[in-house]
């Protein structure tokens, strides 16, 4: 044994943990300038000047707002074209589609929740920066959250009960380590992420005793069912098993969800580097299928696509992580070598993927006349089956979590509800900054469960009767409006800078303007389309096709 101090005895033994292969995206070079390759200690160096990772950051964060991958594309038509496909797996697949159009303009971003921004890079030694490298990216953040009609969704804690919007969408998750070996390269990647998805990422704590196939196949559709539709899938869906930490675990997930990891190996050796399991992914993937949840209103596309990665672990710990990119998959890859800096090239046209003919055709909704007096608005949808499209027109109330706490503490004062409660739709949302010439920014619905707490008191005075946002939401719910004569309506989640462009006519803040994009707005929409999810009767359209999940065999005796 060495002494301490003394260089440690080392067989050479060490792994990578996460060992990838060849960098195989498809970049498009930005500039060759602001890199140079200089002599330093007596090797070749990179230098990367300050202004290559601002301007890097603020393109790449610009191109995620507004383009996707074409893989991602290609499963959206993958979709269309799949004979097993529902007619509603048809309908969200072709209407993500045309909201790529609407976004590949470079106007509208693709979702109303423009995301955290979050950066997460590798650097050898061989690279030179002024050291400052979190600086000049958020510095790029912010440049393209103040230039493009982005939102800005970050809160500042002032203290522990209150907060404030930033209003630059900073602070960004930036996370830049330290590579091996010594190649002249900086690798980044970008995500946006907004938080529907990032809500749904999820650390589980197991035992030995859940690695068994039967046994890991039956807790992931436990957890697959209450991951549920908020999220707005279809997912690229990541499972980490093991993990020499539990963030480690979670970080693993992430990275697997943006697809990150995909050159993995295929195995796993004494030493512990990490794996995918390509074979486990196939039956993961027809596990989600069967569940019944499709493309938000029915179907078998809940996911994409399946990546599993096992890890290493302590032998007294499992810990077990799922993650989800969502419809508006936004990363990319990024990376600087002496050639200059390049980024993943994104789909700027995105129509080639639409097909030749309507391929997501499904019965004429019913069209509801929202300026109406509420009793005749509910009359009609009480008409409307569980399952079926609605397509609004007229004026609808928007509030969010913010807005619904603030009107629920004056409810709890003795305050009236507000009127426009009990007399309009209330849509959950909260929209980007509006283009000029424009009556909204991108407009999408926001997940409906974060106001389920408030929906009986509201509804027992009167207001949120008929409601829209997206994903499923809690039995109370459903009892409540099956007490008070009450709707959820949902809304395909997604497609915001298509509701924005072809649905919504007008826009006005009524109530609660200090809240920015949480104050209470009036809209206009025309021919907004939405599926009946839970009714007056108490039906909820997510408990009618999920079967209970298979039952998991007690662990045995320890």
């Amino acid at each position: 044994m060495s002494a301490p101090g003394a260089a440690p005895d080392f067989d050479g033994a060490y792994t990578e943990l996460l060992p990838l292969g060849p960098d195989t995206t498809d970049y498009r070079r930005l500039t060759d300038g602001g890199v140079s390759v200089v002599r330093a200690a007596g090797r070749d160096m990179l230098r990367v000047e300050p202004e290559a990772l601002t301007a890097l950051t603020d393109t790449a964060m610009g191109d995620l707002a507004h383009l996707l991958r074409p893989s991602h594309l290609a499963g959206l038509r993958a979709v269309l074209d799949d004979p097993l496909s529902s007619a509603n797996d048809r309908f969200v697949a072709a209407d993500l589609l045309r909201n790529a159009c609407v976004a590949a303009g470079g106007v509208l971003p693709m979702c109303q929740d423009t995301g955290t921004a979050i950066v997460v890079g590798a650097r050898t030694a061989a690279v030179l920066t002024d050291g400052d490298d979190h600086r000049r990216i958020a510095a790029g953040v912010h440049a393209a959250y103040r230039r493009l009609n982005l939102r800005y969704s970050q809160m500042a804690p002032l203290t522990m009960w209150r907060e404030a919007n930033t209003g630059t969408n900073l602070p960004a998750q930036i996370d830049i380590g330290l590579a091996p070996g010594t190649d002249l390269r900086y690798r980044l990647l970008y995500l946006a992420k907004g938080g529907g998805s990032a809500n749904k990422t999820f650390l589980f704590q197991e035992t030995k005793a859940l690695l068994e196939e039967e046994r890991m196949l039956a807790f992931l559709e436990a957890r697959l069912r209450e991951l549920g539709t908020s999220a707005c899938p279809p997912y690229h869906l990541a499972v980490v098993v093991g993990g020499t930490s539990a963030e480690a675990a979670l970080k693993t997930a992430k990275l697997a969800s943006a697809r990150h990891l995909d050159s993995l190996p295929g195995g796993g050796t004494p030493q512990g580097r990490g794996f995918r399991d390509r074979g486990f992914e196939r039956k993961v993937l027809e596990l989600t299928r069967r569940i019944g949840y499709g493309a938000q209103f029915g179907g078998r596309h809940f996911c994409h696509d399946v990546r599993v990665v096992r890890l290493p672990r302590h032998g007294g710990s499992l810990p077990v992580a799922l993650a989800v990119s969502c419809s508006a998959d936004r990363q990319a890859e990024a990376v600087i070598t002496p050639d200059g800096v390049f980024l993943e090239r994104l789909e700027t046209d995105p129509a080639r993927f639409l097909p030749d003919v309507d391929a997501d055709a499904l019965p004429e909704p019913v069209r509801i006349d929202l300026d109406r007096p509420m009793e005749r608005i509910r009359a009609d949808l009480s008409a409307v089956p569980v399952g079926g499209r609605v397509a609004l027109t007229g004026t609808m109330v928007v509030a969010r979590d913010i807005a619904h706490a603030r009107i629920a503490a004056d409810l709890e004062r003795g305050r009236p509800l507000p009127g426009y409660l009990r007399d309009h739709p209330v849509y959950y949302a909260g929209p980007a900054k509006t283009p000029d010439g424009r009556p909204s920014g991108s407009f999408g619905p926001t997940t409906a469960g974060r106001m389920d707490r408030y929906v009986e008191d509201f509804q027992r005075a009167g207001g949120s009767l008929v409601m829209l946002a997206k994903g499923n939401r809690s039995r109370r719910v459903a009892e409540s409006c099956r007490a008070r004569g009450g709707f959820y309506l949902g809304s395909v989640g997604g497609p915001a800078a298509r509701l924005a462009a072809e649905h919504i006519l007008s826009s006005e803040p009524i109530d609660h303007t200090d809240l920015g994009m949480e104050a209470v707005r009036r809209i206009r929409v025309r021919d907004f389309p939405a599926f009946m999810v839970i009714d007056d009767k108490g039906g909820d359209f997510y408990a009618s096709i999920a079967e209970p999940p298979l039952q998991i065999a007690p662990a045995p005796p320890r």
